[in-house]
């Protein structure tokens, strides 16, 4: 048995630096001969509206590459919201250069190997005029859930903040959400998230939804119809092949009998659930009168959405 845990040990190391070193020469190919990312896949929606999913989804083909996890802290890096006064996560045309396109193409090639890749995180949403700037054939994925269940999902989320506030725990502000209960900053920051400071969880949960997914509609009107691909979360839940077989298709890539066979069993797959994957989950959960009362709110919004 040690032996066998011995060598298991040793395997893993010798993978570990044989990742490294394939990093090290791939950043020394790059640095010879340049280039920026081809057509990136950058997958974008409302924290908890199910992009996870169709960001590990779209990993699973392999004409693209991908980091295989979240990339927050590395965006957070290269433009700190500290720049910004902690005012916000968004990022605009303006803040794009070809230094920033450089680093990031540089980046992802040496992680994936590929100058073709998927990218997700929670921020992104609000970062899509930066994103277009700097890879202006990117094709953006936009997730869209229905506001009863996504602000069910932002409320339970804000309850594990050892998940989704690791990256506040320097924000400069005192967070008493929901009478003190919560004192981390959850998910991301938009433009006037300091008067939610001290409000009910589910007034927190409506204004993130409407700022993220009213930031993606506004950026969309400046991307190229055939970079633009939207699409329903409730669309997964009713016909998972389907769904995903528009999406690869749209993003220009092969939908193979592998990817339909995962695709059919995707939903058994648990990408972050919190539980049950079913519709109008709101409707009976715990959050359902919290949900009711701010619901009326989102209406245009949601009008806008197509719900």
């Amino acid at each position: 048995m040690r032996s066998r845990d011995f060598f298991e040990k040793v395997g893993k190391t010798l993978a570990f630096h044989g990742r490294r070193a394939r990093r090290a020469v791939r950043g020394i190919r790059w640095d010879l001969a340049p280039r920026a990312a081809v057509r990136p896949i950058i997958v974008v929606g409302c924290s908890r509206a199910g992009t996870t999913l169709v960001y590990k989804t779209l990993s699973e083909s392999r004409e693209i590459g991908s980091l295989q996890r979240e990339t927050h802290d590395y965006w957070a890096r290269l433009h700190s919201p500290a720049a910004k006064n902690w005012d916000t996560h968004a990022l605009d045309a303006g803040d794009a250069s070809a230094a920033d396109r450089a680093t990031v193409s540089r980046y992802f090639h040496t992680w994936t190997g590929r100058d073709r890749w998927v990218d997700k995180n929670n921020q992104n949403g609000l970062c899509v005029p930066y994103l277009h700037a700097l890879f202006p054939d990117a094709v953006f994925v936009f997730v869209k859930r229905s506001p009863g269940d996504n602000l069910n999902s932002l409320i339970e989320g804000w309850r594990k903040p050892d998940e989704f506030a690791t990256w506040s725990r320097e924000l400069p502000a005192e967070v008493a959400v929901e009478n003190g209960e919560l004192r981390e900053w959850c998910f991301f920051l938009a433009d006037g998230w300091r008067d939610y400071l001290n409000a009910a969880v589910e007034d927190v949960a409506a204004f993130q939804y409407a700022a993220i997914n009213g930031a993606i509609l506004d950026a969309r009107a400046a991307i190229p119809a055939a970079q633009w691909v939207e699409v329903f979360y409730e669309d997964f839940l009713r016909d998972p092949q389907a769904t995903f077989r528009r999406i690869f298709e749209a993003c220009g890539l092969s939908f193979d009998a592998r990817l339909e066979a995962h695709c059919a069993e995707v939903l058994d797959i648990p990408y972050n659930a919190f539980s049950e994957i079913r519709l109008d989950k709101w409707k009976d959960g715990r959050n359902r009168e919290r949900i009711a009362r701010v619901l009326p709110q989102l209406a245009p919004l949601a009008a806008r959405l197509g719900y």
